[in-house]
């Protein structure tokens, strides 16, 4: 279970997040919606290890998050462009994980196989749709064991059939028990989604 006590996180003195609490049962998924400016990139930042918080707690199964634990897919993927799919994929299992490069790219096969980009695993970046580039930025965070996935606004420049393909997806990965946070204004798939929501709002607007 992710659960996130009493977060508080300011800028310059303005208040972004203010007590906010909630919790993500094992293999759940979560939606955060609201309109930009309420905090809902900076509470996957923050969940992510990618920003700090002033204080509050986060907690994965009862014990401080560890590095390694969170996955993020990025709004922009942040593929390399200079490597193919597979090799994006495999990479940091190499050199974070310490697999064999054998080991990796197996794992990285089989992602890509579960994702059904395994056909395209020898291509880059510039020839991939957005469709495509989501799922291998998905098969990259998989590759590095999470145990909670983050994603940034995935549905951002799709077209509704691939947003649609995307929650497919999500929804997909939820059987396999994997713990999963959404941050969207998509309110059209936070439907199709259907599961756990966190509204929050500007503070300014309290």
């Amino acid at each position: 279970m992710l659960e996130i006590k009493n977060l508080n996180k300011s800028f310059n003195g303005r208040p972004i997040l203010r007590d906010l609490s909630c919790q993500i049962p094992t293999g759940g998924i979560l939606t955060v919606v609201g309109p930009s400016g309420a905090g809902k990139t900076t509470l996957l930042r923050i969940i992510a290890g990618l920003e700090t918080k002033d204080s509050g707690q986060l907690l994965l199964n009862g014990q401080a998050i560890k590095q390694g634990q969170i996955g993020v897919v990025f709004q922009d993927f942040n593929l390399f462009p200079n490597l193919s799919v597979l090799q994006n994929v495999a990479l940091a299992p190499e050199l974070v994980l310490k697999k064999t490069k054998d080991e990796a790219q197996q794992t990285a096969k089989h992602l890509l196989t579960q994702l059904q980009m395994a056909e395209y695993q020898d291509q880059y970046p510039y020839q991939l749709s957005g469709g495509q580039k989501q799922r291998v930025a998905i098969a990259r965070a998989l590759a590095m064991q999470p145990a909670v996935l983050c994603y940034d606004e995935p549905t951002s420049a799709l077209d509704p059939n691939l947003r649609r393909a995307v929650g497919d997806l999500i929804l997909g990965l939820q059987k396999t028990g994997l713990t999963q946070l959404i941050i969207t204004h998509d309110m059209a798939f936070t439907q199709q989604i259907d599961q756990q929501v966190l509204r929050i709002k500007p503070l300014a607007e309290e």
